[in-house]
């Protein structure tokens, strides 16, 4: 059983229980970007510090290979594989700052790869790095320049093993695959991104849909205590006229007449007391006809049979007509949405309507049903029903509650005070 519980704010949960480790701190900072410092950026993660190290050791791997290739490079002095090396050492050490500045490295290593082959590793790692936390426009103007000048990077030191075209035409499909893994890796963030503001805007749109819902039956209810405001001013006024015509009848007709005054009195006071309540949450608008209440449970029953409906009425209390006019009504309002929540969503089921109370324990409206047969098509809207009972109870000062059980069937179940 599920208890309905309306004006209630659900906080929104973390983006990232539990595991917020295994996650890039960039994509933690989009989905939560209180979580982080303000005016800094955001902290790595234990997975960030993993995956630079790991780029890193990369960039280091790659610039040994690349100086263990200086010594047997013929068109190498011994002087410039030195410089080459400390340039690689600089590029490598730089890795680390790619995350507060890879649009500047990146920029940056274009010179250095040009004179330094143990920097490629970490040039590459920095071109790889723009493709995933810039734009397209940044990657094709810094990887467009680091193609053009492949060419000219192995005129000035051609590969002893490679021939020309053939080294040119190797590193421009490696650039490429490096700046495509990029732009992947990029798209599939955006790609979260973009389904975690399609979830909340879902989210705020059901809870606009459930407000509304709640307004709406604030107005509805608000409408039915003013149409039975009416009737019983009404009512009083009718009898407070026959006294003020017949002022020489009987004395046990005056005192009958003053009596049914009082007690409408009394009565209407306790409707405009509930409906001064409800106006403070909608406002009613337009008027109808007085609402059925509790006697008029068989009636409702009687409908939905001649509708074609299976429906079986235990009603256990003894005098429906003594319940309160307002609990009466939300009893009916309670069973007459049940049984057409029944009507849509579970065809042909059997449905039982068990009113049971007594002044002092409260009045107890239970719909139940059982799980229709074969598969029943989406209703547009569904829902919104309960809401507005969950609403309606509510405001009588009574719950609700509502759930499927465990044989399948589905219950709703109210309590209203009856004092």
């Amino acid at each position: 059983m599920s208890t309905v519980s309306v004006d209630e704010t659900v906080p929104e949960p973390p983006a990232f229980p539990g595991r917020r480790w295994l996650m890039p701190s960039a994509v933690i900072h989009e989905f939560a970007p209180d979580t982080g410092r303000p005016g800094r950026r955001p902290r790595r993660t234990a997975r960030d510090w993993i995956v630079d190290f790991s780029c890193f050791l990369l960039a280091v791997l790659v610039g040994m290979a690349g100086a263990d290739a200086l010594t047997d490079n013929p068109h190498v002095s011994h002087d410039l594989a030195v410089v080459d090396q400390l340039l690689g050492a600089l590029a490598c050490a730089a890795v680390w700052l790619r995350r507060r500045w890879p649009v500047g490295l990146a920029v940056a290593t274009i010179p250095v790869g040009l004179v330094s082959d143990t920097a490629g590793g970490a040039c590459l790692i920095a071109l790889f790095t723009l493709a995933v936390h810039r734009p397209f426009r940044y990657v094709a103007w810094v990887g467009g320049i680091s193609v053009a000048l492949t060419p000219v990077y192995f005129w000035l030191r051609p590969d002893p093993e490679l021939p020309y075209l053939v080294a040119v035409a190797l590193f421009g499909l490696l650039t490429a695959a490096v700046v495509g893994w990029g732009m992947f890796v990029r798209s599939k963030r955006q790609l979260m991104l973009s389904l975690r503001d399609r979830t909340r805007r879902a989210e705020t749109e059901a809870r606009l849909r459930a407000e509304q819902a709640q307004r709406l039956a604030r107005e509805a209810i608000a409408r039915e205590m003013h149409d039975v405001l009416a009737h019983r001013l009404t009512l009083l006024s009718v009898h407070a006229g026959a006294l003020e015509f017949r002022p020489d009848a009987p004395g046990e007709e005056i005192a009958r007449a003053a009596g049914v005054i009082r007690e409408s009195a009394h009565e209407a006071l306790q409707d405009l007391r509930e409906i001064i309540g409800v106006l403070r949450a909608g406002e009613p608008d337009e008027a109808g006809r007085p609402q059925p209440t509790l006697p008029a449970l068989d009636t409702l029953v009687a409908e939905s049979r001649e509708a074609g409906m299976k429906v079986t009425l235990d009603n256990r209390v003894t005098d429906p007509a003594a319940v309160p006019s307002s609990v009466g009504r939300t009893a009916y309002r309670i069973a007459q949405e049940c049984l057409t929540n029944a009507r849509k969503h579970a065809p042909g089921t059997k449905v039982t309507v068990t009113v049971t109370g007594a002044p002092g324990e409260g009045l107890v409206v239970s719909v139940r049903n059982p799980a229709p047969e074969g598969e029943v098509p989406h209703v547009p809207g569904s829902g919104q029903g309960l809401i507005g009972l969950g609403e309606r109870a509510m405001l009588a000062g009574g719950r609700l509650e509502h759930g499927p059980e465990e044989d399948g069937a589905f219950r709703v179940r109210a309590w209203l005070p009856w004092g």
